[in-house]
């Protein structure tokens, strides 16, 4: 499983890259913001977005709504992190389309279990 991590921090990007690669098995591909993001999963047509929610420049429910619109990244699931673990905003986000959402700070030793929990593989 492809996976693109979208996250202006880099070391963020850096422990979900180790944990989804080395603990996970799957491969990573990475974007520092929003608009790198777009470029990226249309280039690398990941199996899934981990997407953080606050970001300078083009958010991340920005960045959903246009991935959602290009037919080339609309079918792509979209899982957003975020560090507001909030029941209202964590409802909020998964009514923007978002197929779930993880909170930050994750455990990178059970982050690839959650992200395929989320997305229905085993």
């Amino acid at each position: 499983m492809k996976v693109l991590i979208v996250d202006d921090e880099p070391d963020i990007r850096r422990i979900a890259k180790l944990g989804l690669s080395r603990v996970g098995g799957m491969e990573v591909v990475e974007a520092a913001n929003g608009a790198e993001a777009l470029v990226r999963a249309k280039e690398e047509k990941p199996d899934v977005v981990l997407l953080d929610v606050m970001m300078p420049g083009l958010d991340g429910p920005s960045t959903l709504a246009r991935l959602r619109g290009d037919p080339a990244t609309s079918g792509i699931p979209v899982v957003f992190l975020t560090a507001k673990a909030i029941a209202a905003e964590l409802e909020r986000l998964k009514l923007l389309g978002a197929a779930g959402v993880l909170t930050k700070p994750f455990d990178p030793m059970t982050l690839a279990r959650e992200l395929r929990a989320l997305l229905g593989i085993s």
